[in-house]
């Protein structure tokens, strides 16, 4: 059974805060294990990732196979389906447009004092996208990693995706091709995490690492930011639905059944005013856990991460709301802009009841690689921000120097600084002796 608090209760604080609390991430130690494959990657390169590669997802590779070939991606990508091949067409148009807008522009400006000052954006020259392939494979994540970058300008694009037994989802291959995709590892795990930062004789090192992948793939991210930069490192699935009682049951059960269905280690929690709404989705949870393929996973999700929580009011929703800062947020009530005007902490909001999460996963249009395990509390979702960076610019005439100059030698002196002070000082003596 989910839990099941309300803000009544005299117990409710203990209770929230345990829920809070909840570690839902892998509990086995895998550091240790991770930095040692990414030694062994960095020492022997190739035929590192070709051996764990081999262990792991019983792919036998050479340093000619660890991609795949132009004829592997045309024969795979022949085999989607029309119908399939529209639907991933269309969210990625709808998922291109969307981060097209989100380009930041270059600016540059005269001050006061007569300093010429600005900033320009660049893209990361090389990026690495990882695309999990293990319980399941999401050509959906190939989008939403791919073409922001792309959208940024990012020159150089490869994804790894590991293909267990060597079983390869046409769609990922497809994705992958509609979204400029250069090069398709088929490697997972540590190993690729290692390969992208560090290189190997095959493998190009790249510049920055997006999209999620288990405890693994976490820790090895973990450990290479700083050699590389990262997108965030990412948890268990985590669905917050806030509703009140004109609501189909039905519906919201679906909806927090959505990301249960992810693994055993994702949260759904529902947040509603009406208690007898609330033990109705709970009841409708139950049913349709019957119906589902993945109802072992869903289950055990539901069962020990789950909660259902009956608030007195929406603004007692709203706090509780900022306090869980959810990866997904759903607001069904009468008016949903409103309430999410108050909630602050969210990866991703969606307003209304006829705004399925699953939407957002898809065709919606935003990013759906965003913030977990309430790091939307400082961090946002992936976006073409993610793939740029931006440098500051300065140009000093003579008589802006002569203006700002004295305060910098100032301060340079008061911080022992003595070059940093003489090499204004330098210029400054010039312009005095009348030089221009």
């Amino acid at each position: 059974m989910p839990h099941h608090l309300s803000t009544a209760d005299t117990d409710f604080e203990a209770r929230f805060a345990a829920l809070l609390g909840m570690k839902r991430e892998e509990s086995e130690d895998v550091d240790a294990t991770v930095a040692g494959i990414i030694a062994d990657v960095r020492a022997r390169g190739d035929a590192a990732v070709i051996e764990l590669t081999a262990r792991f997802d019983r792919l036998e590779l050479t340093p000619d196979t660890l991609a795949f070939s132009a004829d592997e991606m045309a024969s795979g990508i022949a085999r989607v389906a029309a119908e399939d091949r529209a639907a991933l067409v269309l969210a990625a148009e709808r998922i291109r447009a969307y981060h097209e807008r989100q380009r930041p522009t270059d600016a540059s400006w005269v001050d006061d004092a007569g300093a010429t000052l600005g900033w320009r954006w660049t893209a990361v020259s090389a990026a690495g996208l990882y695309v999990p392939g293990g319980q399941a494979s999401y050509p959906s994540s190939v989008l939403m990693n791919a073409i922001p970058a792309r959208v940024a300008g990012v020159e150089r694009l490869v994804i790894c995706a590991p293909t267990p037994g060597g079983v390869v989802n046409p769609l990922v291959l497809l994705a992958a091709q509609l979204s400029g995709v250069d090069t398709i590892y088929r490697i997972g795990g540590a190993q690729a995490i290692a390969a992208l930062a560090y290189g190997t004789q095959t493998i190009a090192p790249v510049d920055k690492i997006t999209g999620p992948g288990n405890a693994y793939v976490a820790a090895a991210k973990r450990r290479v930011f700083g050699r590389v930069g990262i997108d965030m490192i990412a948890g268990p699935s985590e669905i917050l639905v806030i509703a009140d009682a004109d609501n189909d049951p039905d519906w919201i059960a679906l909806d927090l059944l959505s990301q249960a269905e992810h693994d055993e280690s994702a949260q759904s929690i529902l947040i509603t005013t009406d208690a007898a709404f609330g033990a109705a989705v709970a009841a409708a949870v139950e049913k349709r856990l019957e119906t589902l393929t993945r109802r072992a996973i869903a289950g055990a999700s539901w069962r020990d991460n789950g909660a259902v929580i009956v608030v007195r009011d929406l603004a007692e929703a709203a706090a509780l709301s900022n306090r869980i800062a959810p990866e997904h947020l759903e607001l069904c009530v009468a008016d949903p802009e409103g309430l999410a005007e108050v909630c602050i902490h969210a990866g991703a909001i969606f307003l209304g009841q006829w705004t399925p999460e699953a939407i957002g996963d898809y065709v919606g249009g935003p990013n759906h690689v965003l913030p977990t395990a309430r790091s939307a509390r400082f961090s946002s979702g992936l976006s073409v921000m993610d793939f740029v960076k931006r440098t500051t610019l300065a140009r000093m005439t003579p008589a802006a120097l002569a203006a700002v100059g004295p305060a910098a030698e100032r301060l340079a002196n008061s911080e022992s600084l003595q070059a940093h002070g003489l090499s204004v000082r330098a210029r400054l003596d010039r312009l005095n002796e009348g030089a221009p």
